[in-house]
C-alpha cells in the first residue's frame, strides 16, 4: 500500500512489489493475479484505514459545522503524518493514466465521489437538524469541501507542513453558510420588529 501510495500505479514496478512483499513472481501471480488486482486491494486497505477516521470525524459530532471542522483538522494531521507517505493515496491516484488503465482511473474517481457523497450526506443531515440553512446547496458545498481536502493532499505531497494545511482548513471554514435568524412568530399588526 505504501509503495503504491508513494510512487503511484505506473511508478511502481513489479520487481519493487515482489521485493517489498518478499515473495516470488509465481507467488505474486498465484496470490493476486496481476498488478492491477493488487493495486485495487492496496487501495481497499487504504480506504479501510482512512475511512475509519474520515467517517468518525464526519459523523461523530452532533453539530454539522463542528463535524466539518474536526474533519479538516484530522485531515491536516493524517496528510502530514510521518509514519506513511504524505497526502492522500486516493486524491492523488489515477488522474493521469494510459487508456488501457481506464478501469483504475474510473475506480479512483469512484472512490473520490464516494467521499464527496459522504460529505453531502452529513450536510443533508445538518439541514434536517436545523444547523444549516434550509436553502443550502448541499451538492456545491460538499464539492467545495471535497476540493479543499484534495487540494490539501496535493499541498502535503508538495511538502507543506501542518501549519500551512491548518491555515487552509481554517480559511475553508470561513466559507461555512451562516444560519439566519428567523422570527418564531409573526409580529402583531402595527408592531414594529427590530
Amino acid at each position: 500500500m505504501n509503495l503504491f501510495w508513494e510512487q503511484g500505479y505506473e511508478g511502481t514496478s513489479f520487481d519493487q512489489l515482489i521485493q517489498a512483499m518478499g515473495i516470488s513472481p509465481s507467488s505474486f501471480y498465484n496470490s493476486f493475479g496481476n498488478k492491477e488486482q493488487l493495486y485495487k486491494e492496496a487501495t481497499d486497505a487504504y480506504l479501510s484505514w482512512s475511512g475509519a477516521w474520515f467517517a468518525g470525524e464526519l459523523f461523530g459530532t452532533a453539530d454539522t459545522r463542528e463535524a466539518f471542522k474536526k474533519l479538516l483538522d484530522a485531515t491536516v494531521v493524517e496528510f502530514t503524518r510521518k509514519s506513511h507517505p504524505s497526502g492522500c493515496m486516493i486524491s492523488l491516484a489515477g488522474t493521469h493514466l494510459a487508456a488501457e488503465l481506464a478501469s483504475i482511473r474510473e475506480t479512483m474517481a469512484e472512490h473520490r465521489a464516494n467521499a464527496e457523497e459522504m460529505m453531502a450526506q452529513r450536510l443533508r443531515k445538518g439541514v434536517e437538524d436545523g444547523d444549516l440553512p434550509s436553502d443550502t446547496d448541499v451538492s456545491a458545498l460538499a464539492a467545495y469541501y471535497s476540493a479543499v481536502t484534495r487540494g490539501m493532499a496535493v499541498q502535503a505531497r508538495d511538502g507543506a507542513g501542518p501549519q500551512k494545511l491548518k491555515a487552509i482548513a481554517d480559511i475553508a471554514m470561513q466559507a461555512w453558510p451562516v444560519q439566519r435568524r428567523r422570527e418564531k412568530a409573526a409580529s402583531p399588526k402595527g408592531t414594529r420588529v427590530g
